[in-house]
């Protein structure tokens, strides 16, 4: 069993981390899946094609939402973040698959999150109709000073019951949940454009949306991996209003 540690060596972070671990996921994925409704087997010759030059008809599904060609793909992604970001993640259920590290079988690490001084910390307004503004160097202070203090004495009284015996998934029952996990989530094109549809904040969606931002910090690393794989679909999903068909 690990000492008890210190502030000095409790990694405090301020960051997300996703990194895309595989995939299966083209354009031509979208293509060939449109088009056996009028071609049958013979849409498997797309996959050969250039999607370049069939952009048009991904713009059309898009648009006119025929949504199930979009998810004959797929991406897993790994990703490091506080437990409360996992809590909104797992409110996306449909097309979605995930597996996160276990407090019952594993001894958590001391890992937590302490907003960076680029996080906004005040709410102004009404519900519904709020924004968050910077707060000032003295809150920002007091909100680093207290999480840390927190996070130490939980995570102190953590060691304390494992070290009298006391089971894993009982004794985590103190952690915080701003203490770092680990997950796997898999998804696919049109279960992670309806994820960014309202994860993220974008001038170009037809419907706002308003989330939290270390979610939204997430979200914005698998939206940059997920371009790179398939920039004829995504290109589509920003051009008509970043909905998910």
């Amino acid at each position: 069993m690990p000492d008890t540690p210190s502030e000095t060596s409790v990694p405090f972070r301020s960051d997300v981390t996703v990194e895309l671990v595989k995939h299966n996921a083209a354009d031509s994925d979208v293509l060939w899946a449109a088009r056996v409704s009028t071609a049958g087997e013979q849409s498997l010759d797309e996959l050969g094609k250039d999607p370049e030059r069939s952009k048009g008809l991904i713009n059309y599904l898009m648009r006119d939402r025929h949504g199930s060609p979009f998810e004959h793909n797929s991406m897993t992604f790994l990703v490091s973040a506080p437990i409360f970001v996992f809590r909104e993640f797992m409110r996306h259920r449909v097309g979605w698959s995930y597996n996160e590290e276990s407090g019952r079988y594993r001894e958590l690490q001391p890992v937590f999150y302490v907003p960076g001084e680029d996080r906004k910390l005040v709410q102004q307004g009404r519900p519904g109709k709020y924004e968050f503004v910077n707060g000032s160097p003295e809150q920002h202070a007091a909100v680093s000073e207290t999480m840390r203090a927190s996070y130490l004495e939980s995570y102190e009284a953590y060691q304390r019951m494992l070290k009298d015996g006391v089971a894993r998934e009982v004794a985590r029952a103190v952690l915080p949940v701003g203490l770092f996990s680990s997950m796997y989530a898999t998804c696919n094109a049109r279960s992670l454009m309806h994820f960014l549809s309202l994860r993220t904040k974008d001038d170009r969606a037809a419907v706002p949306s308003f989330p939290q931002r270390e979610i939204e910090m997430v979200a914005e690393r698998m939206e940059a991996e997920w371009a790179g794989l398939m920039p004829l679909t995504y290109a589509a999903f920003n051009a008509n209003g970043r909905q998910a068909p």
